[in-house]
């Protein structure tokens, strides 16, 4: 009775376009009221600052920085030339640049609506003068960008490892043999599509443009070089990792001698600005974590799954389900904020490996930023492109599949995403 009055509160609040942050806080008061008395609210403000001064909440604001950087400095640029002069005279290259890019700025920036916003105000346009359509250009362009998530550093994977309480630096390793699949698969899309609709070749391979090129872009080579090479090699922290980002992203725009202040800045307050969303979203899941946890609702629940069903696989299917309906109508990070402390005890009970589990979570909500009505990445693709929503998920779906059939894969593959983190820490 006290969870459904909490999870009414919720739903109208959200429905009042309350933030999902304040309503999440002020449903945790209710429900602490109601279950224990106003007498508990006395910690209130402690509990959410000491829940949202974590160390590894620091590496957010930092990859975000350093993904401004980038695109300040005319990293991406030169990334993209290179590139260019690699696939481009594939049909339909230009769609592959994009995919590729992608992938390697979300190396950089761990975010994908940043990852969309930067690759795709240069790409998306280039694209549509190509003759590619407004709707395409703008799908390929959200799709690689949410499948950048799980290709470390990931801050959706930070949240989840400081929700769940597990290894930032293994979810990390996790993610790479799934993303360069998905992305493999992603370019196979792309390739049928310039097929089918004769998109263009963007210019014959040139062995000495490709020198030129790479030489150019060797300096932003080193970027990934020295920050997954630190974390994988135990070096660094992935927060020490976030912060070297950041010095290396700034030496790196001073060998160029290339810098944009204003986008600079305009870039580093946005990025403040949805660090302060995810800290608020973090300080606010603290309180509801904790009125769960007396009210021990995660383990009921978790008794009354394993009561239905003890295998792992059928496990894995339900909670999938869950996800995919969740991505449908919240934000990656509130997704896993509200959702994740509530199944952790499931996970447990079930045997299953919570770093297996982090992979399939971010998967499910990289394919929720694509699904309509929330789908951040796919609105902001669409809002560079100039594109009808409903038209660019048409196009889309293709792409979607892409990114179920890597998250099946994961899910009952478990080797895929577990093989290097077997390796290298176990």
């Amino acid at each position: 009775m006290i969870l459904l009055a909490i999870f009414l509160a919720l739903v109208v609040m959200v429905c009042l376009n309350v933030p999902i942050a304040v309503a999440l806080a002020l449903s945790a008061v209710l429900g602490l009221v109601i279950f224990e008395g106003p007498s508990s609210l006395v910690t209130v403000a402690l509990d959410m600052y000491d829940g949202a001064n974590k160390f590894s909440l620091i590496a957010i604001p930092m990859f975000v920085l350093a993904g401004a950087i980038m695109n300040a400095t005319g990293i991406t640029r030169r990334l993209i030339a290179f590139v260019t002069a690699v696939i481009g005279f594939v049909r339909g290259g230009l769609a592959m640049v994009s995919i590729g890019v992608s992938l390697f700025f979300a190396e950089i920036s761990g975010s994908a609506v940043a990852d969309v916003a930067a690759t795709g105000s240069i790409l998306i346009p280039e694209m549509k003068k190509r003759g590619y359509g407004a709707p395409f250009a703008a799908a390929v362009t959200s799709s690689s960008a949410s499948l950048a998530i799980i290709i470390p550093p990931s801050i959706p994977m930070i949240l989840y490892a400081v929700s769940a309480g597990t290894s930032v630096e293994q979810l990390f390793v996790a993610g790479v043999v799934p993303g360069l699949i998905g992305a493999a698969g992603l370019m196979g899309v792309a390739w049928w599509f310039a097929r089918r609709y004769n998109l263009p070749v963007e210019q014959a391979f040139k062995f000495s443009q490709l020198r030129r090129t790479m030489i150019e872009a060797l300096p932003t080579f080193l970027l990934p070089v020295i920050i997954l090479g630190g974390i994988f090699g135990g070096y660094v922290t992935a927060t020490e990792g976030a912060g070297i980002a950041v010095v290396v992203s700034i030496l790196v725009g001073l060998w160029y001698r290339e810098i944009d202040w204003r986008q600079l800045r305009e870039a580093a307050l946005e990025g403040g600005v949805q660090t302060a969303v995810v800290m608020l979203l973090v300080a606010a899941s603290v309180l509801m974590g904790g009125f769960l946890t007396r009210a021990q609702i995660p383990q009921e629940l978790a008794a009354a799954i394993l009561d239905l069903t003890s295998n792992q696989f059928a496990i894995l299917a339900i909670l999938n389900v869950f996800f995919l309906i969740i991505g449908f109508f919240l934000h990656s990070a509130a997704a896993i904020i509200l959702v994740v402390p509530i199944v952790v005890p499931l996970i447990e009970g079930a045997g299953i490996d919570p770093i297996h589990f982090g992979l399939v979570v971010t998967l499910n909500l990289a394919i929720g930023q694509q699904t309509p009505p929330v789908a951040s990445v796919l609105i902001t693709a669409c809002s560079i492109a100039k594109a009808n929503i409903w038209e660019v998920s048409k196009v889309n779906l293709p792409f979607i599949g892409v990114l179920l059939l890597v998250l099946l894969l994961c899910t009952y593959v478990p080797a895929i995403p577990m093989f290097l983190v077997e390796t290298f820490y176990r």
